[in-house]
């Protein structure tokens, strides 16, 4: 997936969730931030961020905040629509029968439903912004929707569903993800449960451009 009118900027600091301050051309300017997560080793005083300015009508910033160079190099997307359009492209190309994105399954919504033929699949799709040592974690906040929705996917495995938990890697250079324990050990033990039932965990590494989040060729050709 590809953004248009990107923009290099400075950042300043972050009011709240889904606000930022950033310096443009010399100019502080408010900006929407596209992921309500914390960021907080990557939203730090004076990062390399860029921005887009998608230029719809009515909006009370002018530009979104999509990607931020950490203080190692390694260049994050951090828009939190980025994982489902790059899942989306992808499951686009593996020869289902059907597709179907925001499928009610229980009392969640399940980001893909996909039939091939007689097998059912649902698929939910997360998207990787914390990495420490070369290691891609998840969730960098505590996330019970993400909890339920895990729970969802193991009583569709055990109703006879491909579950899959996939998780986008939004960063250069990773290739695993581990549940964040620390900041939320009840998701690491649901996700235990949930490959114990069945359900498969999928990390999608990526590369990241300042306009651009792309799942690797090569990753693609393998499955």
């Amino acid at each position: 997936m590809r953004y248009e009118n990107i923009k290099p900027a400075k950042f300043i600091d972050r009011p709240n969730r889904f606000t930022a301050h950033v310096e443009i051309a010399g100019q502080k300017e408010t900006v929407h931030v596209k992921n309500t997560g914390r960021c907080r080793e990557l939203l730090v005083p004076g990062a390399e961020v860029y921005l887009t300015e998608p230029g719809t009508p009515g909006r009370k910033t002018r530009y979104d905040l999509i990607a931020v160079r950490k203080g190692n190099g390694i260049l994050f997307n951090i828009d939190s629509q980025a994982p489902n359009k790059v899942v989306r492209e992808w499951l686009d190309t593996q020869g289902f029968d059907l597709v179907q994105p925001e499928h009610t399954y229980g009392s969640s919504r399940i980001d893909f439903y996909m039939e091939r033929g007689e097998d059912r699949y649902l698929m939910e799709v997360k998207g990787c912004t914390l990495e420490v040592d070369g290691i891609g974690y998840f969730p960098d906040a505590p996330t019970e929707r993400g909890v339920k929705h895990l729970r969802e996917l193991i009583r569709a495995a055990e109703e006879g569903y491909h579950a899959v938990v996939a998780f986008v890697i939004q960063m250069d250079g990773v290739t695993e993800v581990r549940p964040n324990v620390r900041t939320h050990p009840e998701f690491g033990v649901v996700l235990k449960e949930a490959v114990n039932a069945g359900v498969r965990v999928l990390p999608i590494p990526c590369h990241v451009e300042p306009d651009e989040l792309k799942i690797l060729p090569e990753w693609v050709q393998e499955r």
